[in-house]
């Protein structure tokens, strides 16, 4: 809960979302942790109707459940939840790189190279918070020259679900071999080769699907939250 900081007045409801989805991503906000409106409205300095608004949001995208007169508190990660969500993301990957790669310029393989430097050097010093970043920033490159808005509203809203398990797996064969694998997805975007492209993209979201479910397996198994989480 510290990691939760008041909040400017200027569109409220959309900053109480925005800093809720990312204390519950981070891990701030541990699976199974109850939320009550009037306490986050306090320690955002909002009052309780953005903050439900928040709420009721993150219900739609998965990150939020609750039950009337009851309870409201942050999902717990499921398998078959997290897996249709990458599935669904993959396919949007895939379709940035089909359209985005014949509209890419030397700026934007530029900009995906300097990304996939700092995702490399951020696993280097283990930083699972800047590595993650840079990642979005590789990827968001061919979302962004795609042109393609539907498919970059679907990507974030579905991304927020992987990343909570993303940080369990930092360190492990998916940071590991993601930097050469965004070698040869920017390596097939200079050559204009779109096809070799998806079918990069394909293997990077394939492979996460994969390591995905079975941390969250593991999860379930044993109630292991992961790294930053009570």
């Amino acid at each position: 809960m510290d990691a939760l900081r008041p909040v400017s007045r200027t569109l409220l409801r959309d900053r109480a979302y925005e800093a809720l989805r990312e204390a519950i991503v981070r891990g701030d906000l541990a699976p199974g942790a109850p939320l009550k409106d009037a306490e986050l409205a306090e320690r955002l300095g909002l009052s309780r109707a953005p903050v439900r608004e928040a709420l009721a949001r993150l219900g739609d995208e998965g990150l939020v459940e609750s039950k009337p007169q009851s309870y409201t508190r942050v999902t717990r990660p499921v398998s078959r939840i997290v897996r249709d969500a990458a599935s669904v993301v993959r396919v949007m990957h895939e379709l940035a790189a089909r359209t985005g790669v014949p509209l890419l310029g030397p700026e934007g393989i530029r900009a995906m190279r300097e990304a996939n430097e700092r995702f490399a050097a951020a696993v280097r010093a283990s930083d699972v918070e800047a590595a993650l970043n840079a990642d979005d920033e590789l990827h968001q490159v061919l979302v962004v020259a795609s042109g393609n808005h539907a498919a970059a509203a679907t990507i974030a809203r579905y991304t927020p679900l992987i990343r909570r398990v993303e940080r369990r797996l930092f360190g492990d064969a998916w940071s590991c071999g993601s930097a050469e694998l965004h070698e040869r997805l920017i390596d097939a975007c200079e050559a204009g080769d779109a096809a070799e492209a998806v079918r990069v993209t394909t293997e990077i979201w394939a492979a996460l699907e994969q390591l995905a479910d079975d941390a969250v397996e593991v999860a379930e198994v044993t109630g292991i939250a992961g790294p930053g989480v009570p």
